[in-house]
Formats: structure tokens, sequence, C-alpha cells
């Protein structure tokens, strides 16, 4: 009996704190308002996740705050990094997504306006995750240059690929084609959107882009057909060929050299992350589990 009795009491405290911990927890986010950063425009593929997800998160919360997503677009997301980890508030009312490439340049720190420690962020979660996914590298037929051998090949006109800012995937997955495997690339960048690279290989200002094949399968379809426009040379961001394209090499197949293989994979790293959610350093670990 004394023994039931201890079992009971310590169950009779465990239960105390727990509902403790949910009232303070509703206490504080009722009636509130959660502001929810995105690092990109409106319409944006970010955007559209993290409108997507806010749509529930709030039934998910105790006191069930109001869920108010707020784009912050600048320097491919910089410009909300830097905000959400030096100046958001760090009470659990603000939360953010940004590009996944991101914690590559602060942890680089070769950028003077990187403000911020990728882990010093209160890392919340992801939202997708890339295991289906590759960002493909697509040229339109009739570009002067065709194929992998060709963008390689000494004295061949280079490679012309639109991108938007540093710190974008299209941006860093370009640079590694360049510095990484050798590609005679020339890089078109600060498109101001993911979509404006679209447009600017069909009006043929640029030769091709790198961009996302879930993307590309949403927004430009006929990129995808066998019998279409657009060729696919590399996949990136995947560490094995997706079923859909055997053929196709990835990154780390085309590294010639270790050290090249190593550049590759850290530049993928971002791609485990996919499309993340953080909350600025120091917020309170039962508002961030919340």
């Amino acid at each position: 009996m004394l023994r039931l009795r201890i079992v009971a009491t310590a169950l009779a405290v465990l239960f105390g704190l727990t509902a403790a911990r949910a009232d303070s927890l509703s206490d504080f986010y009722k009636g509130r308002e959660v502001t929810l950063i995105v690092g990109f425009g409106a319409g944006s593929g970010y955007d559209v996740y993290a409108r997507l997800f806010a749509r529930f998160l709030s039934r998910y919360i105790s006191g069930q705050p109001k869920i108010d997503v707020q784009n912050m677009p600048g320097a491919a997301s910089l410009r909300a990094v830097n905000f959400l980890y030096n100046d958001a508030p760090d009470d659990g009312t603000v939360i953010g997504t940004f590009s996944r490439d991101i914690p590559l340049i602060g942890i680089a720190g070769n950028n003077p306006q990187a403000r911020f420690d990728p882990a010093g962020f209160t890392w919340l979660g992801s939202s997708s995750s890339f295991a289906n996914d590759a960002r493909l590298l697509f040229v339109r037929k009739g570009a002067p240059v065709g194929s992998i051998e060709e963008a390689r090949r000494p004295g061949w006109p280079p490679l012309v690929l639109g991108a938007t800012a540093e710190g974008a995937a299209t941006f860093d997955a370009t640079n590694v084609a360049r510095d990484a495997l050798g590609l005679n690339v020339e890089i078109i960048a600060n498109y101001p959107n993911q979509y404006a690279p679209y447009y600017a290989v069909m009006r043929r200002e640029v030769d091709g882009r790198f961009a996302s094949l879930s993307l590309t399968a949403q927004t430009q379809p006929n990129w995808l057909r066998p019998d279409g426009d657009m060729r696919v040379l590399m996949q990136f961001g995947h560490a094995t060929r997706l079923s859909k394209f055997p053929n196709v090499p990835t990154a780390r197949e085309l590294a010639r050299t270790a050290k090249a293989r190593a550049l590759v994979e850290l530049a993928e790293l971002p791609y485990r992350l996919s499309r993340s959610f953080v909350a600025p350093p120091g917020v309170p670990s039962d508002r961030a589990k919340a």
C-alpha cells in the first residue's frame, strides 16, 4: 500500500507539473499572434509552404494563437535571417523560414552581411523532405553548349546560366558546377525571384538554369517532357540518381577528385534541412517545443 501511495503521489505531481506547463503555455499564447517571417516574396515556393503550414500550426499550439505570415525578401532571404537572429523577439512569438543554403554562408564566414551563427538559432523542424527531389541542371535545346562534356571542353563557349542572389540554391548550385566540377559556366545572377530565370531561359537570355524537380513539375511541366525543349544534364542535391532520371549523372559522379567531391557533399548538406523553420536564439525551451 505504501508503494502504491508513493507511485500515486509521484504520478499526481507529474501530471500536475505537466498541466501547469500546459496552462502556462496556454496563458501565454491565448489571444496572441505568432509572426511567421518568410525570407522570400509572396508567391515563392517558400511562401507557399509557409502559408500552407500556417493554416494548420495554430491548432497544435496550446492557446491557439493566430499565425500571421509576413514576407521579408532581400538578398536571397539573408535580410530575414539577420532579423530573426539579431532583432526579432525571443519570447516565442516570432518564427521564420529561409533558404536552405543560408546556413552555409554563416559557416563559411566570408560574407560581411551575414550577421548570424547557424548553431545559435532555435531549430524547430522542417515541413518537407528532399528525399524524392533534386535540383536539376536544365539547358535549352539549341544552346551552344548541350552536354557536360562540351561545358568542360577548352575553348568552347561558356554555359550561360540564370540564377538569383547569393544564398539561394540556384546561385550556389551554379557556383559548385563551375568551381568544383570544372564547367565553363557564366552566371547571370540577381534575378528577383526563382520564377524569373525560367522566363529568362524561354526568352533565350540565358542557356539554362538549376531548378528543383518539384517546382518545375508545378510551374513548367513541359520542361520535363522527353520530347520537350529542354535537356537535363545533372542532378544536384541528391546523393544517388532519381528513378525518373536514370541516365542523368549526379554532381558527385561528375566530381573528378576527392576534393571536388567533398565540396559537392558540403554544398549538398543543406538539402537534408529542406524547408526548415527556426526561432530566434534564446527562446524558452517549452515554447520552442510547443
